[in-house]
């Protein structure tokens, strides 16, 4: 048996009266997710546990079918496990940002989607300039970088990994000062996050990209701290030898952690300009040698956080027509096979950040019987009446299900 879960990444939406009153989901050309639909069951998830916060890691994580509530310790250890970055027992690690702040407003989570080049040379500069023996920083991809704290002592390990902090692209348009980190373990971050607007105000990049009208990287934002997870493998949980194929660090993290390979595919870039042919076309070559394969897209999600309706729709149609299209045509002419195609959370353009309603999915194949439903969006999961109530409920199903 062939197993294959395709993530577009905060596709689902709520309804747009520029769109007539539907989703980004119900109007894009999505041919190949509504042929899934015709053969299999379309309903909802709960990926996001009551009580957690609706992030992508909490969401992937329970679609892999570890339930966040035993297994998640934070965003920073995951995106740290995937650049080789070993957490000891005594340290804490935090997503660092790259953003750009104007007039204490934050004016860009990405700095513009920094390059890669830029990003490193600024995250070596900040290393050097405000790391130290005990504080670390570490270049990630892009906008998304590390920063790893080693603690004095249980009580500081504690009060860091319990400080509330605030994931930038949740802040979009506002006044930072209001969503700074709060809590006994908030006074060095703050005092990093200063430091580094002065730091960064003076390297020459950031005066380049002032010239060149491109948002500076003018300021680090720290948030998703935690520590290091301990999981059980896929192999383990499941009996499957898999690989998991994603552009962002935190989804290889999670992968990496449970014993899945890691397939990097040229050109994928976690954005609207990713390798979207490449992506599907490394999932079929992977589902030729492995039982499963988990395909992860984020560039709808990326296109919610800005706000732009028309960039969602067309990450979604490329994501069926490359992703989608690739592994299901290849699937389908097995005998033995599941498919999953679905979101693992709720972006909606109109806020521009995560939300935790349940998300829609479909699974098609091997014993999996029609539910009567030939299309895939928001409206048809609900008219369904089939929801999950985990991610990793409905993962288990989809796997094991006789």
């Amino acid at each position: 048996m062939k197993y294959a879960i395709l993530v577009g990444d905060g596709m689902s939406d709520y309804p747009m009266a520029e769109l007539g009153g539907k989703t980004p989901l119900e109007v894009a050309k999505i041919n190949n997710i509504n042929e899934i639909a015709k053969y299999g069951v379309v309903g909802l998830v709960k990926t996001v546990p009551r009580g957690m916060k609706p992030a992508s890691d909490i969401a992937n994580l329970s679609i892999l079918g570890y339930d966040p509530k035993t297994y998640y310790t934070g965003r920073g250890p995951l995106e740290a496990a995937n650049i080789g970055i070993e957490i000891s027992a005594d340290e804490v690690a935090f997503r660092c940002n790259l953003v750009t702040v104007s007039n204490n407003i934050m004016a860009d989570y990405s700095a513009g989607h920094i390059t890669e080049k830029e990003s490193g040379i600024l995250m070596e500069y900040l290393d050097k300039n405000l790391g130290s023996e005990r504080i670390k920083f570490h270049h990630g991809k892009s906008y998304r970088n590390l920063m790893v704290i080693k603690t004095r002592s249980a009580d500081e390990l504690n009060d860091l990994v319990k400080a509330s902090c605030t994931p930038p692209h949740d802040i979009s348009g506002k006044d930072i000062s209001v969503y700074l980190p709060v809590g006994k373990g908030s006074e060095v971050l703050l005092k990093l996050m200063q430091e580094s607007r002065k730091l960064l105000d003076q390297h020459e990049i950031n005066k380049v990209r002032v010239d060149l009208k491109e948002n500076p990287a003018n300021m680090i934002w720290l948030w998703g701290q935690g520590t290091n997870p301990n999981m059980p493998s896929f192999k383990g949980m499941f009996g499957l030898d898999g690989a998991v194929i994603s552009a962002v660090d935190l989804v290889n993290g999670i992968g990496r952690l449970v014993g899945l390979d890691i397939i990097q595919v040229p050109g994928a870039t976690g954005y609207y300009d990713t390798n979207y042919e490449g992506k599907g076309q490394y999932a079929v070559n992977a589902l030729k040698d492995k039982d499963f394969v988990f395909v992860h897209v984020e560039a709808p999600d990326e296109a919610g956080h800005n706000g732009d309706m028309r960039a969602k729709i067309t990450a979604i149609e490329n994501f069926d027509k490359y992703v989608v299209g690739a592994v299901w045509g290849f699937l389908k002419d097995t005998k033995d096979y599941r498919i999953m195609v679905l979101a693992d959370h709720a972006t909606p353009v109109s806020l521009k950040t995560h939300v935790s309603d349940p998300a829609p999915f479909v699974m098609a194949g091997s014993g999996i019987e029609h539910n009567g439903l030939d299309a895939y969006n928001e409206n048809s999961a609900k008219s369904g009446k089939i929801i999950f109530k985990s991610g990793a409920a409905l993962t288990e199903d989809f796997i094991k299900k006789i």
